[in-house]
């Protein structure tokens, strides 16, 4: 209860105070009183991003895949005579930086075009094994990997983007970067043991490496396909760039094509921070 005259008072003071005066004493909580909306618009303001890094490798004729038919392609339309120019590419879905959706190891899962927008624009975990994978080509994330990450940087979020840094992405248009033919490839992978470890505490909604395959390129079983892709999660391969993003911050948008029935596809996957 006020006593009479106390917020006619108030009300005859109230044009004296300044920011400066608010501020002075303390008063975030009465500059948010005397300017509501002003001190809300100030709490919303989104916080800048003033770095755009490119995940995505330019999808080239002759782009290595896992299995199957590289990408061709051939011009159908020249500026002369046709005044404009058009190519026609033949690919499989798992080609170049692309995206694998449950539905590519798991019968009746999601497909692409199930996936929604909300999934697709997620925060970024970067687990960086580049050190180990310099001298071991068959190395995996571990679970002392995502440990590691956690103490120095906090739980990976549940809707996160945990990505692979092994530094193969450099290794591409050389032999080293499928170290082998199929059935005898060597490159890094998620290690089954870390999937376990994700699913079990809910960490983490997709995955992303820098080599053909979640797996590692000995793998003969694809647990990490089987495990991660069942728990109605999504994986991106061949992803480029890793290494300029930060460990935790970034937020990346994977541009992937709705394809119909789609297993996968291609996708222009881009992180900001």
């Amino acid at each position: 209860m006020c006593l009479p005259g106390t917020v006619e008072a108030v009300r005859e003071q109230k044009p004296e105070l300044t920011r400066r005066t608010v501020l002075a004493g303390g008063g975030a909580a009465a500059l948010a009183a005397l300017l509501p909306g002003e001190a809300a618009a100030h709490r919303r303001r989104p916080k800048r991003r003033g770095r755009v890094v490119d995940l995505t490798h330019t999808f080239t004729a002759g782009f290595p895949v896992y299995t199957g038919a590289a990408p061709t392609r051939r011009t159908i339309n020249n500026y002369t005579p046709d005044g404009f120019y058009a190519q026609e590419w033949t690919f499989g879905e798992h080609s170049g930086t692309h995206m694998d959706a449950p539905g590519h190891f798991v019968v009746g899962a999601r497909r692409t075009p199930d996936l929604t927008p909300r999934e697709l624009i997620l925060p970024v975990a970067v687990i960086d094994i580049s050190g180990r994978a310099a001298s071991d080509p068959d190395a995996v994330v571990t679970v002392d990997d995502l440990r590691r990450y956690e103490r120095r940087h906090g739980r990976i979020p549940r809707k996160a983007l945990v990505a692979m840094n092994s530094g193969w992405d450099a290794k591409l248009g050389t032999p080293a970067f499928t170290g082998g033919t199929i059935g005898n490839y060597h490159f890094p992978g998620f290690g089954e043991d870390a999937i376990d470890f994700m699913i079990s505490r809910n960490r983490g909604s997709a995955i992303a490496v820098d080599t053909l395959s979640l797996d590692p390129g000995n793998s003969a079983t694809f647990p990490v396909h089987n495990k991660w892709l069942a728990d109605d999660k999504y994986g991106l391969e061949n992803v480029a760039n890793l290494g300029d993003l930060p460990p935790h911050g970034a937020v990346a948008t994977v541009g992937v094509i709705p394809w119909e029935e789609g297993s996968g596809g291609p996708a222009r996957v881009l992180a900001t921070y």
